[in-house]
């Protein structure tokens, strides 16, 4: 059975992949990503080629060059580097998890198919089962994402005897609000020794309570320091600062979901808190404004989450 170094746990940056303004990978600020999340945010996991790091909207060799950039330039510095591997193609997915292998990641996810969907858990389960076994010395890990992938089958429900099937399996990232299927998901199975990562940053407080092991997200590339301050005060049971620090953070995403957030203006806010460029994202989607980013960075200093001395005109330019 694979076996991780240690078991993932604590905070996992959804990595973004950095573009060029002609729509290239800029693999040139990887290194200067890295020491980043490390030495400012306090983040030392990443999530590589998810939603966050359009993943879906790559080739398969852009995928496997932006694997193999991220375990050169996090080794020694990032503990763990899960590469997501899912794709509509079984044959793609198990490439990706094969070169995953080669590469020396740390772990592999993978999403349900979503065109061509899987409609019960034994579909999806042998689905699974094929790309796990592709990459056989790595840990497993399900990400689960209803909202964008349609498929309905309960988490709590595919965790069932998974194990049986997957050896390899070692948790999910639950990127869902259903904390009934999440408790279960933690309930039914707290005698083994999975990690449960959530996936909705504003919810992580709630989600400690009922049993996170860690957290995967988009916010921890810029909001990791505030975050950590979070899952610090409630490991030491003070409960009152925990709820104080998932306010503020849910005070931001709050403002930015109502002006339109996503993928793009995840990216316009890395590149104003961070300095690195993260360039425009890939078509269909659209570049965010420079109103949205003026918006945000005002919000960003009404709260006092981050320090903007640092804060160079540049980085307007880079995102407007």
């Amino acid at each position: 059975m694979a076996s991780p170094k240690k078991k993932l746990q604590g905070l996992v940056a959804a990595t973004i992949t950095p573009m060029t303004e002609h729509g290239e990978i800029n693999f040139s600020v990887i290194g200067q990503y890295v020491d980043y999340l490390v030495e400012v945010q306090g983040v030392k996991n990443i999530f590589v080629n998810g939603t966050t790091g359009e993943g879906l909207s790559l080739s398969i060799s852009e995928r496997c060059q932006v694997a193999e950039e991220w375990v050169t330039k996090g080794r020694n510095k990032l503990d763990q580097i899960v590469i997501h591997v899912g794709a509509l193609s079984l044959k793609e997915s198990q490439e990706l998890a094969q070169h995953a292998a080669k590469i020396g990641a740390d772990g592999i996810a993978v999403i349900a198919p979503f065109f061509l969907k899987p409609w019960n858990k034994d579909n999806l389960i042998n689905f699974l089962k094929e790309v796990a076994a592709a990459a056989p010395a790595l840990p497993f890990y399900y990400y689960h994402i209803p909202a964008l992938t349609g498929v309905k089958i309960r988490a709590e429900e595919l965790l069932d005897g998974i194990q049986d099937k997957i050896p390899t399996f070692q948790g999910l990232k639950f990127s869902d609000t259903d904390l009934l299927d999440f408790g279960q998901c933690v309930d039914q199975n707290h005698q083994r020794q999975f990690a449960f990562l959530f996936g909705v940053d504003e919810q992580l407080l709630s989600a400690l309570v009922m049993g996170a092991t860690g957290a995967v997200g988009s916010t921890y590339n810029y909001l990791g320091r505030k975050t950590n301050q979070m899952l610090e005060a409630f490991e030491r049971k003070d409960f009152s600062s925990a709820l104080n620090h998932q306010f503020c953070i849910q005070r931001f995403i709050n403002f930015v979901v109502k002006l339109g957030f996503g993928v793009s203006q995840t990216k316009a806010i890395m590149t104003l808190v961070s300095g690195i460029p993260m360039g425009p994202p890939r078509l269909p989607l659209q570049k965010a404004s420079r109103e949205f980013t003026d918006n945000a960075k005002a919000k960003l200093k009404s709260l006092d989450v981050l320090s903007f001395t640092d804060l160079k005109d540049g980085n307007l330019e880079a995102v407007s």
